[in-house]
């Protein structure tokens, strides 16, 4: 398939580094951070203050000190538990900040409102306008919450990408973009607003970006955004036009599998035109509702041809995929909250070296950490365990109802 035919905006020339793990992810975070001259920005669902999030949250001190400019989005609701503290240790370092959807307090709190839905889930940080990171990982440490069977926790699955070249404008862009957005929402900052409008000229020159370097051997890669607005089914899209033009092979490592109706079709019809489908999914229950409506589609899934695996090191919370020479990383996963309610960042890249870097990771861990799902192995959930997945498939596809949007699941 043509690039041209996903409606994307490509860019050639970019330098793109995949970061399996916080392992990866974090390091090469705090390097690019402590590198910082001008601006550092960052935006994330989950800032925990663990021991990685403290660390991060060191760097960026760091920065401040160097009169590096930081500004930090938190989600409300994926941050609640240490939100006011992060805030906290950001306001006494300098740094700015803001907090997208607030949790309500008080009886607020327990009424229920689709709106609070509407989550940050989208994981970016962009560094002097020169390098960006896209991906699922959180601020948090590997090994916070995850299973351990005696023999010592093993990290969390996950993907994210390092990047440079013209696609870190589009990042930086979006990053712009929404942080006014939430800037009409506060009745405390028109001073600072008021007085960009007084000096416009001199802040429009202070806009103005140094061209990005284009790499010669760079990848070509372009940036997905999903939000409620206009972009509302731009990465499920991608997935759609991708699987419906593989030809050889659909790989997919998702945390929460339950896509809309069209999406397994094109699973289907792809399996049924001879490419090898095959699906990496949780394990490991995390959240036990998403975890068995999602086993609930396995029977129809192995029907169609398409080849099931579960995760079982640790807990998988990656969001990738193959398809033959296109890849994409991102903070998407393919079930409701992401696909219809959440603010999310893939980046599809159409390279054939990145592809097969990021199918050999996941080969190596489906060899070594995953089981295969087979209907004999469903067989022997019992009956228990098929009601349970059942129950959990139509409470979810209810909770979709009160989006408008059941009747495509």
């Amino acid at each position: 398939m043509k690039a041209k035919d996903l409606r994307l905006k490509w860019h050639d020339g970019n330098q793109i580094e995949l970061l399996h793990n916080g392992e990866a992810f974090f390091p090469a975070l705090c390097k690019a951070i402590d590198a910082a001259r001008h601006t550092v920005h960052l935006e994330t669902y989950i800032f925990n203050l663990d021991q990685t999030g403290q660390k991060v949250l060191d760097h960026l001190r760091q920065a401040c000190e160097r009169d590096v400019k930081v500004r930090v989005v938190l989600d409300g609701f994926g941050s609640q538990d240490y939100v006011q503290d992060v805030c906290r240790q950001l306001a006494d370092m300098g740094a700015q900040f803001r907090v997208y959807r607030p949790e309500p307090s008080g009886l607020r709190a327990i009424r229920f409102n689709l709106r609070r839905l509407r989550r940050l889930h989208r994981k970016v940080t962009t560094v002097d306008n020169a390098v960006a990171f896209v991906g699922g990982i959180n601020i948090l440490d590997d090994y916070v919450d995850v299973p351990d069977d005696g023999q010592g926790p093993r990290p969390r699955f996950d993907f994210a990408v390092s990047l440079r070249g013209p696609i870190v404008d589009d990042a930086s862009r979006a990053q712009r973009i929404l942080w006014l957005r939430m800037a009409w929402r506060r009745r405390d900052d028109w001073a600072a607003f008021y007085r960009r409008v007084k000096n416009i000229r001199q802040w429009m020159q202070s806009r103005r970006k140094e061209k990005q370097p284009v790499f010669p051997s760079g990848r070509r890669a372009s940036l997905v955004l999903r939000d409620n607005i206009r972009l509302r089914q731009s990465i499920e899209d991608v997935y759609l036009k991708t699987v419906a033009q593989a030809q050889a092979e659909v790989l997919i490592a998702n945390a929460y599998f339950f896509p809309r109706r069209r999406l397994l079709k094109a699973l289907e019809r792809a399996a049924g035109r001879g490419v090898r489908v095959r699906l990496l999914l949780q394990g490991r229950v995390e959240y036990a509702m998403q975890y068995r409506a999602s086993r609930y589609l396995y029977c129809k899934l192995l029907d169609d041809g398409i080849e099931l695996y579960e995760y079982t090191a640790s807990y998988l919370h990656a969001k990738v995929a193959v398809m033959d020479d296109c890849a994409t990383v991102g903070s998407s996963n393919l079930d409701p909250f992401s696909l219809l309610l959440a603010r999310e960042a893939n980046v599809c890249v159409r390279d054939a070296d990145f592809a097969a870097e990021l199918a050999r990771t996941l080969e190596a861990e489906i060899q070594a950490n995953a089981q295969r799902v087979t209907e004999a192995s469903l067989e022997r959930r019992g009956w228990l365990g098929r009601w349970a997945d059942a129950c959990s498939y139509y409470l979810l596809r209810f909770g979709v109802a009160l989006t408008g949007r059941g009747s495509e699941y």
